[in-house]
Order: C-alpha cells, then structure tokens, then sequence
C-alpha cells in the first residue's frame, strides 16, 4: 500500500514538474520571439533610416524620378515634390540633383512636378536645380527636366520624345468573324467612344486627336519656356523623336555632360551626396498600385 502511494507521488510530482518546465519553456520561447520581432523591427528602421538624417554638413541633395511617372508609381508627383520641398527646407543644401531614368508616363503628374519646381526656385534662388539624365529621359521625364536650371546627359542618353499618345485596341472584326455582337449601354451618345469592341466615329477620333494636340501644346510650351533660346529651331524637336545625349546637346534639349557625381562636386561644390527621395512603405505601394490601376482603366492618354 505505501509502495502504491509512493509511485502515485512520485508519478504526480514528475507530471507536476514536467508541467512546469513545458511552462516555462513556453513563456522563454515567446519572450524569445518578441525579443527578435523587436530586433528586426529595430534593424528595418535602422536600415531605412533617411539618409538626410545623415548628414549635417554642407551637402548636394538628390531626388529621384525613376521608372513611369505615375500616381501609383515611385515617380508619383506627391513623393517627388516632398522630396523636392525636403531638400529645399535644409539649409545644408547647396544644390539639388533631380536624377532622372524614367520613359514618361502622366502628362498631369509630370506638370505638377515641373510646375512645382518653378515655384520652389523662385521661393530659393540661391538654391540651384539640375536635371541629370542617366539612361532615359523621354515625354514626360523631359517635361520635368525642363523646369530645372540646366540640363546633364551622357553622350549615350536617351532625351526628348516630346509628343503625347493614346493607345488601344480595336476588336469589332475579331467579334463579327465569332459572330459575337457587343452590347454597350450608355447615357450620352459618345460615353463609349473608347471602347475597344464598338467602332470608332470619325468625329469622335477628332475629337480624340484635339485632345492629344491640346495636351502636346502644353507639353511644348513647358519646354519653350524651360529651355528659352537654347533650343535650336528645329520642328522636328517636338515631332516626338528622341536623340542621344549627344545629339540633344547640338539641338539644345540638354546642356552639358555630366553624372550626378561629377555635378555635386564640380557644379555646386558639394560633393556630399544625400538623398531626400521618398521611401514607400509596402501598405502604401499596394494602395498605389490599386489606384493606379483603376487610372489606367479609364484613362489612356500618356506622355510616353
């Protein structure tokens, strides 16, 4: 009887401990887990740290537009004009280098940023702005260039394609030959006009062709303005075809060769780089890139 006793102890006590063991190793394995979640949050934060938070010297400040303008893209009007205002608030700065590889994209983001430029260099003259085009520099990457002080290529550049396009598909053949008709409903006689399963009305592709023309002289007058009397008076220079950097320096798009190193240390004098670029978190680039796809839905015409 107290040999049964015993065992049933002794049995409860090694279940009692082992029970407290897998406790506390339980309670270890989630401090654990916090202390790296922490590590890592820490480490991420560290290594996306902006970089002007760097620098407290005098120092050349860089704003990158790269890839297709757009609002849902890196090279939206809202991230580059913060950059811009970023740059110019710092004291530190003595000149700004928007560096530029980008095919084109929204004639309405690029504007802004054009126009957002000319402002800030009338509010900051002492502050000078160069556009450095590294591999491309076309429609709507030009339209921004334009609006800074002077204008860098290599002779290999990409520059110019100053023209605006609307592009799609037409499918009415493809239809008949399935023998599939298409039903459009609509509330205003040219609501589909741009449909790509209905054909399109003569008037309505003038209509479409004005549009291009309105926007593509805006396009031109921007570029007139930025680039004044540089320009060589030449029409085919807003036929929408693009040249090298070295071609466009002899036609007056650009102004000199440069990278944004040799310009920081050579043009503004300081050789200190800093980047003030916007950094998208990922919530904000899946949000952007929804609504840049709904845009590009319903909106086809491009600097591009």
């Amino acid at each position: 009887m107290n040999n049964d006793n015993f065992e049933k102890n002794t049995i409860s006590h090694l279940a009692q401990a082992s029970l407290i063991e897998q406790r506390r190793a339980r309670r270890w394995k989630i401090f654990f887990r916090f202390a790296y979640l922490f590590i890592a949050i820490g480490l991420v934060a560290f290594l996306t740290l902006d970089d002007k938070t760097s620098s407290q010297g005098p120092h050349t400040a860089i704003v990158d537009l790269n890839g297709v303008i757009a609002s849902g893209s890196p090279a939206n009007a809202y991230d580059v004009i913060t950059g811009l205002e970023d740059a110019f608030a710092n004291t530190n700065v003595k000149g700004i280098v928007i560096r530029i590889n980008s095919p084109g994209g929204s004639p309405v983001q690029s504007e802004l940023i054009n126009q957002e430029i000319i402002r800030l260099r009338g509010i900051h003259p002492t502050i000078p702005v160069y556009a450095v085009v590294e591999d491309l520099c076309a429609s709507g990457g030009y339209y921004v260039a334009v609006a800074a002080d002077r204008i860098y290529v290599s002779p290999s550049s990409i520059v110019g394609s100053i023209g605006v396009r609307m592009d799609g598909f037409e499918f009415t053949e493809a239809l008949e030959s399935l023998g599939i008709k298409r039903r459009l409903l609509t509330a205003g006689e040219n609501k589909g006009f741009l449909d790509p399963f209905s054909p399109m009305k003569p008037a309505q592709r003038e209509h479409a062709k004005s549009i291009l023309d309105n926007i593509h002289h805006q396009f031109i007058k921007a570029v007139t303005l930025g680039r004044g009397e540089r320009l060589k008076d030449t029409p085919e220079i807003f036929s929408g075809l693009v040249w090298t950097g070295e071609q466009s320096l002899n036609l007056g798009l650009a102004d000199a060769y440069g990278s944004v190193l040799s310009v920081a240390r050579d043009v503004i004098g300081a050789k200190e780089l800093v980047n003030y670029s916007v950094k998208e978190g990922f919530e904000e680039r899946i949000a952007r890139k929804f609504g840049a796809e709904i845009l590009n839905r319903t909106m086809g015409y491009r600097l591009h």
